[in-house]
């Protein structure tokens, strides 16, 4: 299948047309032992479950009746707006832009007090008991008085904690307008349509360029290179996440905040054939409910969905039972798959120097 020339720009990416390029610059030390550079090309049909459940069928038709019941009350005179509606999230993920933005630092520490606070109460719980435990075996004196003289102890253990736990999740749950604040402005974008990747570029706290925009630094999406990174979490664990390097200037995308990083490397490989699938104009765009309601806008997935006599609502009246079995299968693939076996395609058009 070829791409629309009049849709696509001259710069879209086709893996059957990628310019020759300069040799690759070569890269640091300490980027040489912290990421292992995958190959390009043959791109399985895969893409992590984050990606494929975002949204889901179900989640699909309640935003559709959602909307529906909007437009009828808007019809009719009554519609009140609800809060937080129209807020610029900046996030994009259509049949163009795939466009990632988070949320303000403010947002984060609400989510961070909710979670974390959870996460130690539970922890702390199970630790207070176990040591409640071995304090009352261990010591000869009568229980009572033991739990007495550590109760100031395990209460404030378990208590900041679950402080912490209900004050966020009263916050997140009942005062959106607190803790709910978009970012800025996007971090990252591909675009499908133009093959460029754009790293939005703001000063170091995050804020506008002094004359009150936002910097681009753009570049074809064929001059970046994908790399499989590993770094420890807390426990000293490894965990793997994606990142782009560009060959020729000092450019990184790090995915990990689209993609947690994982102790499973299988993830961010799939991650990395999802974005080759969508932004190869010579295909269509990748079969996820994400993009099910965008298809017929790119030409080349329109004319893919009307050869195969694809349903326009494929995704949107998928039963949950279908859905479940849809995605153990993309589980399945993506166990399975075998990037760090294939060739690198690229090096046909570019001298690698390391």
């Amino acid at each position: 299948m070829t791409q629309d020339n009049a849709y696509y720009a001259s710069t879209a990416y086709n893996p059957a047309c990628i310019p020759g390029q300069p040799a690759s610059a070569e890269r640091a030390w300490w980027r040489k032992l912290g990421g292992s550079r995958l190959p390009w090309g043959n791109a399985q049909d895969v893409a992590p479950e984050k990606i494929m459940t975002d949204p889901t069928p179900k989640s699909m038709r309640f935003w559709e009746a959602f909307d529906k019941k909007r437009e009828e009350e808007k019809a009719l005179g009554i519609y009140k707006k609800r809060p937080m509606e129209g807020i610029d999230l900046h996030a994009v993920y259509d049949h163009e832009r795939y466009r990632y933005a988070g949320l303000s630092k403010r947002s984060h520490f609400w989510l961070y007090l909710c979670g974390g606070g959870r996460f130690l109460f539970y922890l702390n719980t199970v630790i207070s008991a176990l040591a409640y435990l071995m304090v009352i075996s261990a010591l000869d004196e009568p229980w009572l008085k033991t739990t007495a003289d550590t109760a100031p102890l395990f209460i404030f253990l378990i208590g900041a904690p679950l402080f912490c736990w209900g004050l966020g999740s009263l916050v997140i749950n009942h005062f959106p307008r607190l803790w709910f604040k978009p970012s800025r402005g996007p971090i990252w974008e591909l675009n499908r349509r133009t093959g460029l990747v754009t790293l939005f570029d703001y000063d170091n706290n995050g804020e506008y360029k002094k004359n009150g925009t936002i910097g681009e630094i753009i570049a074809p999406f064929h001059e970046f290179d994908a790399y499989l990174a590993t770094s420890p979490d807390r426990q000293g664990l490894p965990m793997n996440f994606l990142y782009l390097a560009h060959r020729y200037r000092n450019i990184t995308i790090n995915f990990s905040s689209l993609l947690a990083p994982d102790r499973l490397p299988q993830p961010p490989l799939a991650l990395w054939d999802f974005f080759q699938n969508y932004m190869d104009a010579s295909r269509p765009l990748p079969e996820l409910p994400c993009f099910e309601k965008n298809r017929h806008l790119d030409p080349v997935s329109a004319e893919h969905d009307r050869r195969t006599n694809r349903k326009p609502r494929y995704w949107l009246d998928m039963d949950d039972e279908t859905f479940a079995a849809k995605l153990s299968d993309m589980e399945n693939r993506v166990r399975l798959i075998d990037t760090m076996h294939r060739p690198n395609l690229m090096a046909r058009h570019v001298e690698y120097v390391d």
